[in-house]
């Protein structure tokens, strides 16, 4: 593989602007999740401390191996829903390591409502629950959480993507043979009952963990019985007597050291052999991404300058490299896995679409893990680009992404517009994970395009009743409302709280982030025994 030569003039004065602007970007996303990891109240904590327990951060680094990588899964979600208090949607997840294996963990924060489950909640615990079977990484769940949050019940608990889904998850996952651990550190009411009765091993936690499908008040109201929690469903009903817990912890720290153990008994994993080397950084900065990304969309960049600083010694064997030039493609590797990736370098064309189809088949019938850099306004449109068959090769080139079996990643580093998503692997295309930068952008299409087709649409109606176009006037009254709410709506903050992604990265850390999820997908096997694709339409 052939080194990168950079072509970035980091001297210039927008190399410096560039970079300015993304590190101001990459500073605010800091301190958005500096508040979503520390803004609780003092009454809350006092609460925890009157419990004896530990907060939900504590928990997790006495659960990790010392001086080991959290990959943390949307940090953000439910950013400016509900009170804008829910932080992370009431909950911590993410791949950590445990006993020198990676395990994927769902923790209920308890200073948030009293780990209460919002609908977020439901979606983020769903969306683990498919990280852990897409990766055949083992669960663990650490319960502290009140049930559902019940004015909002009507959104967490009927539908095929309610709450009900992720029991229905747990005996899947259970037959899949992945194991599921759960720590009962507090209250696991009503449905979250199920959590440990469903799990292969429950560790439960004298005094503060307790497990009951009516809580006290519901047991007075029905049948008049006044109990406790912990007469209830506490550790020694369900260690001594029903048999749902199967570990007797004296505290939160105990629970924790005797997961621990549970994750060093089990069978040691089996990674997929791709062809592993020894990693080696690259030769440029990965803070050079800063001032090499435009501060906007509209303007282009070579997607190469990005790949030289996040490859493995910023090499990189390019496939096709004069067809098709509005997309890159090409081999590399990142922490030392072999990986192919797929960068947009403008709009795409027929001849990239089919450069990228070719690809992809290559790199799914050797094994190799494909990396979408997303940066994508669309596929071409016109007359003449119908002509050509526009729409046939885009659509072998989306019909390869979505049958590809090898692990998928995607990072939208720009625009993440129309087709162009699906195309490039947005979230609809199943990637095993997929993350944005700060300044990304997604949606149908741009505000001002959008707004454009609208004018358009409707000076075309007005055309054929025989009146003048729209005044200046009204096209403004048209055009503002739609780009605000573009701008609102498209931007990374608003897809990060609504899950559509597993979170914001600064960029220069992206390298990282994807050599972690990289060594996670490996825990799950290739499926090469269902390599193939459907019908490309010539």
């Amino acid at each position: 593989m052939e080194v990168i030569e950079t072509k970035i003039d980091t001297s210039s004065q927008e190399y410096r602007e560039n970079y300015q602007a993304m590190e101001a970007m990459v500073e605010d996303l800091r301190k958005e999740v500096e508040l979503a990891r520390n803004d609780r109240s003092e009454k809350a904590r006092a609460r925890l401390d009157q419990q004896n327990k530990l907060t939900v951060r504590k928990r997790l680094e006495l659960l990790f191996d010392r001086n080991t990588p959290f990959l943390e899964i949307a940090p953000l979600a439910a950013r400016g829903m509900y009170d804008k208090k829910v932080h992370s949607a009431g909950v911590v997840s993410g791949i950590g390591i445990v006993e020198g294996r990676e395990a994927i963990i769902h923790a209920n924060d308890a200073m948030i409502k009293g780990g209460t489950i919002y609908p977020m909640g439901v979606k983020k615990g769903l969306r683990i629950q498919t990280i852990a079977m897409e990766n055949h990484l083992p669960i663990i769940n650490l319960v502290d959480s009140g049930g559902a949050y019940l004015p909002l019940q009507s959104e967490i608990f009927p539908d095929a993507d309610d709450g009900g889904r992720i029991f229905y998850n747990q005996a899947v996952i259970s037959k899949m043979g992945i194991p599921q651990i759960c720590g009962v550190m507090g209250l696991c009411t009503a449905g979250a009952a199920y959590i440990p009765a469903m799990s292969d091993e429950v560790v439960h936690v004298k005094g503060t963990g307790a497990i009951f499908l009516g809580g006290p008040p519901l047991v007075l109201a029905a049948t008049g019985e006044e109990v406790t929690a912990d007469e209830l469903g506490g550790a020694n009903v369900h260690c001594r007597e029903s048999g749902v817990s199967d570990y007797f912890a004296e505290d939160d720290a105990h629970c924790l050291e005797i997961i621990r153990q549970i994750v060093k008994n089990l069978p040691p994993p089996q990674k997929a052999d791709i062809g592993i080397r020894e990693p080696k950084p690259p030769i440029y900065d990965p803070k050079e991404i800063y001032g090499i990304v435009p501060r906007s969309l509209d303007i282009t960049y070579d997607v190469r300058e990005v790949i030289a600083r996040m490859v493995d010694g910023s090499e990189f064997l390019e496939f096709k490299e004069r067809y098709g030039p509005t997309l890159v493609c090409g081999w590399a590797y990142i922490h030392g896995y072999p990986v192919g990736i797929l960068g947009n370098n403008g709009v795409l064309f027929s001849e990239s679409s089919l450069k990228a189809t070719q690809f992809i088949q290559l790199c799914d019938k050797r094994g190799i893990p494909l990396v979408f850099l997303q940066n994508i306004t669309g596929y071409i449109v016109g007359k003449e680009y119908e002509r050509i068959g526009i729409t046939k090769d885009g659509h072998k080139m989306v019909n390869a992404v979505a049958t590809a079996t090898v692990p998928k990643f995607t990072v939208i580093t720009g625009a993440s517009f129309g087709a162009g998503n699906y195309g490039m692997c947005g979230r609809a295309y199943s990637p095993r994970f997929l993350w944005m930068w700060p300044n990304a952008q997604i949606g149908v299409m741009g505000g001002e395009q959008a707004a454009g087709v609208m004018i358009t649409v409707k000076n075309d109606q007005l055309a054929r009743e025989g009146k003048p176009p729209l005044p200046e006037e009204m096209v403004r009254q048209i055009r503002e409302p739609i780009v605000a709410a573009a701008e609102r709506e498209g931007n990374a903050y608003y897809s990060t709280a609504n899950m559509w992604d597993d979170g914001i990265l600064d960029p220069a850390k992206t390298r990282d982030v994807l050599g972690l999820a990289i060594s996670a997908a490996l825990n799950a096997p290739l499926r090469h025994d269902v390599y193939g694709y459907g019908t490309f339409r010539m």
